[in-house]
């Protein structure tokens, strides 16, 4: 009969927790299964939205030093060439500089004169001397090659009339970067088609985890800088999604837990 009796207390504990007569059960339930089922949406649809509108980008040189160092990895932003700004870091391929593809900082845009240099030694664009403390502006021994009738690009005084569509890229290691200083004799006086553009980088993404900032010295020119992409908003997404489905998937051990602590306080009461 005690053996009846217990096995009788068991099953009525247990129908309780299922009917949901104790709270834990029934709504509870439900949810649970609905956080884990929003949770993996939200996971899983926060990875495929990144990889639609992210590319990752190891980066080849050491001439973008130091906002991204050879073999770092960036997430770039898939984007048209006519959403670039000035500031902007973009990757593009031109078969005038590489076949590969390329990292540079866009400082002119179609109809500015960038102009090297100023009163002290700065890059000017429309007049405007531009604040940059994203560059390294050291002089070591490069050793770079240029090609015949072209001179090293570091401290080469220029000034260039940006032809509409296109633009002027220069490299954050001023001293040691092959950028549109190096190709002044060419066509375009060594600017790039905004069509060459295939991505603009939004974050560092190895060895460090971080968003590049938007240099605040192009804010007051024409037309001002981008925005950032959905980077944040996609690993908020990821992140909340992984959560829910943690605490969903928690919930049914967690009530089995609790269930036999209060059964077994009920059995020592009595």
């Amino acid at each position: 009969m005690g053996g009846t009796q217990a096995s009788g207390t068991r099953s009525g504990g247990t129908r309780s927790i299922r009917s949901g007569k104790d709270g834990r059960g029934g709504l509870g339930n439900v949810l649970s299964g609905l956080a884990v089922a929003v949770g993996f949406a939200l996971f899983l649809g926060g990875f495929v939205w990144g990889a639609v509108v992210y590319r990752p980008y190891t980066v080849p040189t050491d001439s973008m030093m130091p906002t991204v160092k050879p073999g770092d990895r960036v997430l770039a932003q898939r984007i048209d060439g006519g959403e670039v700004r000035r500031g902007d870091v973009v990757i593009f391929t031109d078969s005038m500089w590489s076949d590969s593809p390329m990292l540079k900082r866009v400082v002119g845009i179609g109809g500015d004169t960038v102009k090297c240099c100023g009163a002290h030694g700065e890059v000017t664009v429309n007049g405007t001397a531009l604040d940059e403390p994203y560059i390294d502006a050291t002089k070591p021994d490069t050793g770079l090659e240029m090609p015949p009738g072209q001179t090293t690009p570091s401290g080469t005084p220029f000034e260039v009339t940006v032809p509409e569509g296109n633009l002027f890229l220069l490299g954050d290691r001023r001293a040691g970067s092959l950028d549109s200083r190096a190709h002044l004799q060419e066509a375009g006086q060594g600017t790039v088609s905004r069509s060459t553009v295939s991505a603009r980088v939004d974050a560092l993404a190895w060895p460090d985890m971080k968003m590049l900032e938007r240099p605040k010295t192009y804010e007051n020119l024409p037309g001002g800088t981008s925005r950032p992409g959905p980077l944040r908003l996609q690993v908020a997404a990821v992140l909340a999604g992984a959560v829910l489905v943690v605490l969903g998937a928690a919930y049914g051990p967690v009530v089995r837990v609790l269930g036999r602590g209060r059964r077994r306080e009920r059995a020592g009461a009595r």
